[in-house]
Order: structure tokens, then C-alpha cells, then sequence
């Protein structure tokens, strides 16, 4: 296992981090046995990093990590998420404390290393989109957390419109963001394609550097689009463009592009380590969060950082497909 700087944090993250959301749902669906190998193989392969929500299975990945965290001798970083309910945006920092409160509980920790940001921040509020202003509310109420020693360090999700997740950047309030980036749609950090309309993250990862926010890459997978064509109706788009047939389209032409063969492999590994192994290959991200259904995800995603990055010949076979009209 490799290991990067998580922007201003200063701490070294695993470049594989152990998602515990819903997509996968290792830490929702499976039996307890299953849940604690997932934890034993992670930290025997070096990944010192799980991250997990409140609204992940309603609170029951939470809940599992707290009773498995309490039979681990070596404790994992763990960061965790809030999300505001916009109805209710008049008591920002009454939501985030007891939200905490909440989470914490399940966790049965003291404290966690990041508490994050969970909502869609655009230009109008609805849905669970915020905007620029509460986001920023928010960081208030988060920076309160961290006065009372509850948490470490204070994160976002950056999704929703694109020019106001680099304003929320900007603003110099966040020490990480949970960044869209993978083999569809790498407008976060490397081009906008050409060859198909995705949702406009141009910009993001320079914004990040420029203001030593630490980067989690989240979606490596597209919600799984990329590496299987099984659908458990977990398929959910988080951006715009997006539809699942739109997505398994473009997922094709990216394979097709990296020489994806009979067995389902590419040249590169298998499809999940191909896709991890695009995203390593940008130095703007610190580490990918890998969603995972079972213990097999976890070896393959684990192999992939020791493989490192994609070689040149395939980002440029990339290239001309991202560049085609």
C-alpha cells in the first residue's frame, strides 16, 4: 500500500480508503463474519482509512463500524459525514452537533479525524442542494466541533454545480473534499471530454492544490457502472448528463478504448483496478475511496495501488477518445 499527503490535514492516507456507503454496502448487507474479515484484510494491507456517513443505511454502517472499531488493537482514521436537511437551514450548527452527537454514539468514539460536509451545493436550495452561503454556515458550526475536540478535521462533499464547489474551495474553510472524478468524467482534474456532454468539474483539483485542500476521490466506480454489468438498482447518478444508460454507453467506449477483452479484463487488470488505477494516476487526489459488496473488491482494489498508476500509453489511448467531437 502507497500513501499520500492529505492536503492540509498534513496526514499520510492510504491511497485505497475503505468506503463503508451504500452503493457496495460491505458494512450494511453482509454478515458480521464477512464485515470483520473486511476490516482484518483492509488493515493487514495497509489501508489506515475508513469512511463512512450518517446516511449510509440510515445509520447502520455507522453502527457496525462502531462495535468492529471496538475489537481492533490498531485504530483506523475515521471520517464521517453530515448532511443538512433544507427545510431546517435557520439552525445549521444544531444540525451538525447533533448529528455528531448521533454519529459519534454509533461509532462509540470520542472523536473522529473528519467530519465532512454532505450536501449537493449549487445555485438554488432543494432536494439536498444547499447553497454557497449555508455551506459556508456550515463550516462555522464544523469549526465548532473542532473546538470542543469532538473532531480533527473538517471536509465536503463536492458535488453539485462546479463553479460553487471551487468558491467553497476558495473560501479557504475546508481541509479536504470528496471530489467526482473516474474513466467517464475526469473533468475534476484532467479534461472535460469531448465525445460526450458529462457534468463540469473543470478546475476543481487545481482549485485544491492551490489552497492545500486534501482530495478523496469518490465515484472511482460510477456507482459500479465501470467495473460490472450486474445492476442492483444502486446505480445513482450523483451528477448531471448521467443516466445509467448514458453512463453504461460511455463506460463502453472507455473500455473499448483501453482494450477490455473476452474475459472482461483489460490490459491493466481487471475492470475495478483498471478504473482505480486511472484515478492513482492523477497526483491531485490523495487516495480513492472504494466502495465495496464483498471481500474479493477489497483484494482486487488493494492489488491496484500496488500496481500504480496507468501507463502513458494507455492515458493517451484515453486522450484521443476523450478528444473525439
Amino acid at each position: 500500500m502507497k500513501y499520500r499527503r492529505l492536503g492540509k490535514t498534513g496526514l499520510q492516507i492510504s491511497e485505497i480508503v475503505f468506503g463503508g456507503g451504500f452503493v457496495g454496502g460491505i458494512l450494511i448487507d453482509p454478515d458480521d463474519d464477512t464485515k470483520r474479515e473486511a476490516i482484518r484484510r483492509a488493515q493487514a494491507a495497509g489501508v489506515n482509512w475508513i469512511d463512512t456517513a450518517a446516511s449510509y443505511g440510515q445509520g447502520q454502517s455507522e453502527q457496525a463500524l462502531g462495535w468492529l472499531l471496538a475489537e481492533l488493537e490498531q485504530q483506523p482514521h475515521v471520517s464521517t459525514k453530515v448532511g443538512l436537511d433544507v427545510d431546517h437551514l435557520d439552525d445549521i450548527a444544531g444540525q451538525i452537533e447533533r448529528s455528531l452527537h448521533a454519529s459519534l454514539q454509533r461509532l462509540n468514539k470520542d472523536s473522529v479525524d473528519l467530519l465532512q460536509l454532505h450536501n449537493q451545493i449549487g445555485t438554488q436550495v432543494g432536494g439536498r442542494t444547499i447553497q454557497l452561503e449555508h455551506a459556508l454556515q456550515a463550516a462555522d458550526g464544523l469549526e465548532r466541533m473542532r473546538e470542543q475536540g469532538l473532531i480533527n478535521h473538517i471536509g465536503f462533499t463536492a458535488l453539485g454545480d462546479g463553479a460553487v464547489c471551487k468558491q467553497v474551495v476558495n473560501s479557504g474553510r475546508f481541509d479536504t473534499a470528496q471530489v467526482y472524478y473516474n474513466l467517464i468524467n475526469p473533468s475534476a482534474g484532467w479534461k472535460q471530454p469531448r465525445a460526450w456532454d458529462c457534468h463540469d468539474f473543470t478546475g476543481l483539483l487545481e482549485a485544491c492544490a492551490n489552497n492545500d485542500v486534501g482530495v478523496m476521490n469518490i465515484r472511482v466506480f460510477a456507482a459500479g457502472i465501470l467495473v460490472t454489468e450486474t445492476r442492483h438498482g444502486r446505480e445513482i447518478p450523483v451528477t448531471t448528463n448521467a443516466d445509467q444508460q448514458l453512463e453504461e454507453q460511455r463506460a463502453r467506449r472507455v473500455l473499448d478504448a483501453l482494450g477490455i477483452t473476452a474475459d472482461g479484463t483489460t490490459p491493466h487488470g481487471t475492470r475495478s483496478q483498471t478504473a482505480i488505477r486511472f484515478a492513482l494516476s492523477n497526483p491531485g487526489l490523495a487516495c480513492s475511496v472504494v466502495g465495496m459488496a464483498e471481500l474479493a473488491h477489497l483484494d482486487q482494489a488493494v492489488a491496484a495501488s500496488d500496481m500504480g498508476p496507468l501507463p502513458a500509453d494507455a492515458l493517451a489511448a484515453l486522450e484521443r477518445l476523450y478528444d473525439q467531437p
